[in-house]
């Protein structure tokens, strides 16, 4: 082997979402942190479970609910839009009636 053309190789500490950590050998010098692991992952426990660490099944159902909140205030704004207007004409027939 040539020399200096390696990397350093250091041993690591990978984390994982399910709270299991093991040591490893690599070429990078941080700890890693991963979603899944030998110890969580549904091929070698053989049970399904879901791991949302980054919460993003909580963000979609916050958009969700904000967009169904929006929906609703915006059907409040057109029927009282309608209900003015009706009110309004209402309002112009009677006073050509009267005249």
């Amino acid at each position: 082997m040539k020399t200096g053309i390696h990397p350093a190789y250091h041993q690591i500490t990978v984390s994982c979402a399910c709270g299991h950590s093991f040591t490893v050998g690599s070429t990078h010098a941080e700890d890693m942190r991963v979603e899944v692991c030998a110890n969580c992952h549904p091929l070698y426990t053989g049970k399904a479970n879901l791991v949302d660490t980054a919460g993003r099944l909580d963000k979609f159902n916050a958009r969700q609910q904000k967009a169904q909140a929006h929906k609703e205030a915006a059907k409040v704004r057109l029927e009282s839009k309608k209900a003015k207007a009706a009110e309004a004409e209402a309002a112009a027939k009677q006073a050509e009636t009267s005249k």
